[in-house]
């Protein structure tokens, strides 16, 4: 008779998001056990085309979480400036980090290093099981347990499951929880580019009719990492081009403002689509990070929205157990799935405004939208307000994703 291994949470994925979660499970004591497809790999050599720009909040819970130590310094680069500007119009507006005392607006990281690092944590815990290179082949849910079942025929049971399996997650539809999604009808590519002027540890983003263009800076002072959105044709096209025509037009689209752009790297393209899933939870059951919401990645916060989640999942289970109660009958999960889901619509309410009127033809629009983008740039408070939200600070944050000197 096969044996089954007993947890109090079982994560399904070992992305950032899952890894985590598991990590500060594991500080408060949970016993965890983390269940990844694939395996997490040290980064070196060239930038990975995926990065992500990790605001102060973030930092925080990778701090808390003990994992910051392991993300190699060569591998991170902190950014003191914004600028956002409308390629057909006047509107700009500059953040720095020096106007609230702050030394650094957030840092752009590659998620695969992130992802080590938080692997390298997993090993310091004695009540956190990392299983690496193995597919879910069966889950059930019962009044009192969730089990699961490995491919390799090992069984698993745990009084909540966590669901951080991508936005295609596996358990979210076993489980037949519907999504409300749309397709922003945009491509992003993404690439690291050598550009001719230093970046000067400033994130730059234009947006014109065709779609928002980054330049995300990396810890060399000449190179950057792009995310290029447009429709599909227009991606399949810049896709297509030989690798100087390719240069030319970038270099073109972003102004000039870095001189003339150089490709380091490969091109990349995936398509864009928002993700919403009905349920956040259910009896034994919590969706985190892309598995719960994918966002426009405009303003670079589908990274940070995800490890809200992981926090948020970690303070409301402690407290279950501290409370003495089960955590994961659904009637103890609702808060959380309240507070999760408000945050995510939130976010992908504000991204499609964004989307919307920055891709306008209306002449009206467009002349509001370049008013609106300098009164912030000129009025102080508003600016403040603007800078704390691109910081991460909200009223609403997690105690993991606080300052533990605050």
């Amino acid at each position: 008779m096969l044996s089954t291994q007993n947890y109090d949470v079982a994560i399904v994925g070992g992305g950032m998001v899952g890894l985590a979660t598991a990590i500060g499970l594991a500080m408060k004591g949970v016993n965890v056990v983390v269940i990844d497809a694939g395996q997490t790999q040290a980064v070196s050599g060239a930038p990975k085309l995926r990065v992500s720009a990790i605001n102060k909040a973030s930092q925080h819970l990778l701090t808390n979480l003990g994992a910051w130590p392991y993300l190699g310094a060569n591998r991170i680069t902190p950014y003191q400036k914004m600028q956002v500007w409308d390629k057909d119009s006047l509107g700009k507006i500059d953040f720095d980090a020096q106007s609230l005392c702050e030394s650094h607006l957030g840092s752009i990281i590659e998620n695969d290093a992130i992802a080590f690092a938080l692997a390298e944590r997993t090993s310091e815990f004695d009540n956190l099981t990392y299983i690496e290179n193995q597919r879910l082949e069966r889950i059930a849910f019962g009044e009192r347990d969730a089990w699961i079942t490995l491919d390799n025929g090992d069984n698993i049971s745990a009084a909540l499951v966590v669901a951080a399996d991508g936005a295609n997650s596996w358990v979210r539809e076993q489980c037949k929880i519907p999504m409300t999604f749309w397709d922003y009808n945009h491509h992003a590519i993404v690439a690291t580019i050598r550009t001719e002027l230093p970046h000067a540890d400033t994130a730059r983003q234009v947006f014109d009719q065709q779609g928002p263009l980054a330049f995300l800076p990396l810890y060399e002072p000449n190179l950057c990492s792009i995310v290029w959105s447009v429709s599909p044709e227009k991606a399949e096209q810049l896709l297509a081009l030989e690798p100087q025509e390719f240069e030319r037009a970038l270099t073109a689209a972003f102004d000039g403002r870095l001189g003339l752009c150089a490709l380091e790297s490969a091109r990349q393209s995936f398509p864009l689509r928002m993700r919403y899933a009905r349920h956040f939870a259910r009896h034994r059951l919590v969706l985190a990070g892309d598995a719960a919401h994918t966002i426009h990645p405009l303003a670079g916060q589908g990274v940070n929205l995800g490890f809200l989640d992981a926090a948020s999942i970690v303070q409301t289970v402690s407290e279950l157990i501290e409370q003495g109660k089960d955590i994961g009958d659904y009637r103890h999960l609702r808060s959380l799935e309240r507070w999760r889901k408000a945050e995510a619509l939130e976010m992908i309410s504000a991204m499609e405004g964004f989307k919307r009127i920055f891709s306008t033809t209306n002449p009206i629009t467009k002349a509001i939208r370049d008013i609106g983008l300098n009164v912030v740039d000129n009025f102080a408070p508003l600016k403040t307000l603007f800078i704390q939200q691109a910081l991460g600070n909200k009223k609403s944050l997690p105690k993991l994703c606080k300052n533990e000197q605050d």
